[in-house]
């Protein structure tokens, strides 16, 4: 059994990919690993680039997916080929250096099942700062996460956490919730963060929303409790209100002024119907797509030095 394997998702990332390769070969090179790249689906040069470097005789197995399946899914991918003692996910942009691998590495041999690295100082926009933090926050209330803890996409986990991360059934994986639905022996070490290698930044603010709506809507029922605790309220406001309106009309003193508190009320709890209809909406949907037992994701082919493997 090899001692890490390093599972990188990798999408329009062909200027990376021969330099990472490089530096994880010299990082590492005291260890027994291998290193998975999973191509989502690019749209430019990078499973040559993954095959080329395969070609030269890295220990890298390449995993061409057949269409894109998003980040997540690319992981899981990666994590169901992967063998070692110990897992490393990392970004395909080198902001994660490989050179901390080993400092990773270091700490989660104290005990720990996973070790995420904290950058004290983020080489990226400030939404992506912001969207960070919040959820961040929302992790803490939905899936009981430490504070102060953070949720670093570069981390190492322990292999046997690994094997029962995969075992999850969801269409809509989040590795950091599944690790936290395994094991809360956690701990993280700052480590830097860099400067992008190459090219820009894959994440929008629409695939960042789509990630925060995994968290949400794949580990607690929370919205949909908060949707039911706002729908009491707003009964028993407008049952309060039902009987004051009533006796304004016995007392006489109803006139139409009353007629804009009315729309305004209809309005605004029409407005929390839909948005509890669009919650509860959300989780029905999740669940008949996982039901149906849709393919996450599809590999078209798995590529070694050893073999060419056709999937």
């Amino acid at each position: 059994m090899k001692e890490i394997s390093i599972v990188i998702p990798v999408y329009n990332s062909a200027e990376c990919v021969e330099k990472l390769t490089k530096e994880i070969a010299e990082a590492l090179k005291d260890f027994d690993y291998e290193q998975i790249m999973v191509n989502d689906c690019s749209r430019d040069a990078s499973w040559n680039k993954i095959c080329s470097v395969i070609n030269e005789g890295y220990p890298v197995v390449g995993i061409n997916l057949r269409k894109n399946s998003g980040q997540d899914n690319a992981i899981f991918a990666g994590l169901t080929k992967a063998s070692a003692k110990w897992i490393v996910i990392m970004d395909d942009d080198l902001q994660h250096s490989p050179h901390d691998i080993p400092a990773l590495y270091k700490k989660a041999e104290e005990g720990f099942d996973c070790v995420y690295a904290d950058f004290p100082q983020k080489k990226q926009a400030a939404w992506k700062n912001f969207g960070s933090w919040l959820n961040g926050k929302c992790a803490e209330f939905l899936i009981a996460k430490p504070k102060g803890l953070y949720l670093s996409p570069f981390k190492i986990i322990k292999g046997d956490v690994i094997a029962e991360v995969i075992k999850s059934q969801s269409l809509f994986p989040y590795i950091d919730g599944l690790i936290f639905q395994v094991t809360q022996n956690i701990t993280q070490i700052p480590i830097q963060h860099h400067k992008r290698a190459a090219g820009k930044s894959n994440y929008n603010l629409i695939k960042s929303i789509r990630v925060f709506a995994k968290l949400v809507f794949g580990f607690s029922v929370t919205p949909l409790r908060i949707a039911s605790w706002i729908g009491t309220l707003c009964a028993l406001a407008g049952f309060g209100l039902g009987i004051f309106y009533l006796v304004e009309y016995f007392t006489g003193k109803a006139d139409v002024t009353g007629w804009t508190t009315l729309v305004v009320l209809i309005l605004f709890i029409g407005g929390l119907n839909l948005i509890s209809l669009g919650i509860i909406g959300e989780y029905i949907g999740r669940s008949y797509l996982t039901v149906n037992k849709n393919p996450r994701f599809t590999i078209s082919e798995i590529k070694t030095n050893r073999t060419n493997l056709n999937d």
